[in-house]
């Protein structure tokens, strides 16, 4: 292959379009890449290869949708995939089947799969998705500049678009318990669920614990307010990858991150990045955050995997898919 395959954009402040055009960036500083938006895809010969990002709510509106479109798109590009958002049990009863069923037939059609943690190359085998040749590359994390500890707002902070499962119940109780009567949620709704966040506010208030919502913020100002709070926190039901994690520690802070499969595993890649604790402990961990703040910032100058690493993995396995 004397050149990657065409990478697939797409529009839009998604986080997977958004990490999707990062990546393309940091590969295009290692080699010559040519990317290609959705409007394009019908303009290419038949068998161009191209590398595409895939969470079922970017490409269509239902699982359903957005699977058969990339499965048609497959029939006649020689596509790879990274597969975002891996089905799990978060999902409930009635769109984790359908959502399993709409990633099996994703897998199933491309010519190379990527997810981003060795957690979901397990989940895909766990949630009967896909068993076949499957590359982890993890998310890549940057150490952003002015990384050092910034005056705190005493407030408890959860990172990214909010929906249910995110963990935003789970650091309201927390912080409640811990006695911290502040909580940022430094981002905006996810689409569907502006009432649910509405909701969220009210219990919270319930529990004594004033919400701050922030909406969405450009690049610079979510760093400086997510520098800004006094215990950055991660608490998601399910994760499978996660953006707002790779955030915090790109921001020189040291999340308390809720002990599970893929937090265990960012942890060992990056030691010293979190203060990993079991849900039963979380209140006391904010608790002694809060009373140690320098604990909260991982004073690290370097850190494992960097974009330029992740854009290496992709240029590996792109010359295996495309000798």
């Amino acid at each position: 292959m004397t050149r990657p395959p065409l990478l697939l954009v797409h529009p839009g402040d998604h986080g997977v379009a958004v990490y999707a055009r990062d990546m393309a960036s940091a590969i295009g500083g290692l080699a010559e890449v040519l990317t290609v938006s959705p409007t394009g895809l019908a303009a290419l010969p038949d068998g161009t290869p191209v590398h595409a990002h895939f969470t079922d709510r970017l490409w269509g509106a239902s699982p359903e949708e957005a699977s058969r479109e990339f499965a048609a798109l497959a029939t006649r590009l020689r596509l790879s995939v990274t597969l975002h958002d891996v089905p799990g049990e978060s999902d409930g009863e009635q769109n984790r089947p359908r959502r399993r069923a709409a990633y099996a037939l994703v897998a199933s059609a491309a010519h190379g799969v990527v997810v981003n943690s060795e957690h979901e190359l397990a989940l895909l085998g766990e949630e009967d998705v896909w068993t076949g040749p499957v590359t982890p590359i993890p998310l890549p994390v940057e150490l952003r500049t002015h990384a050092e500890p910034r005056r705190s707002d005493g407030s408890v902070g959860v990172l990214g678009y909010f929906y249910p499962g995110k963990g935003h119940d789970e650091a309201a109780d927390a912080a409640a318990a811990a006695g911290i009567s502040r909580l940022t949620v430094l981002g905006r709704a996810s689409d569907g669920h502006a009432g649910e966040l509405e909701t969220f506010v009210r219990r919270a208030a319930g529990l004594g614990v004033e919400v701050d919502v922030t909406g969405w913020l450009d690049d610079d100002e979510i760093a400086r307010r997510g520098r800004a709070v006094s215990v950055p926190v991660i608490a998601h039901r399910h994760i499978s990858a996660s953006g707002s994690l790779a955030s915090w520690i790109g921001w020189g802070r040291r999340p308390v991150a809720v002990r599970n499969r893929y937090i265990d595993e960012m942890a060992t890649l990056r030691p010293g990045t979190l203060t990993v604790v079991d849900e039963t402990d979380l209140a006391g961990a904010l608790r002694e955050a809060a009373a140690h703040p320098g604990s909260t910032w991982h004073g690290l100058e370097r850190l494992p995997h960097s974009r330029a690493d992740a854009a290496r993995a992709y240029l590996r396995l792109w010359e295996e898919l495309h000798p």
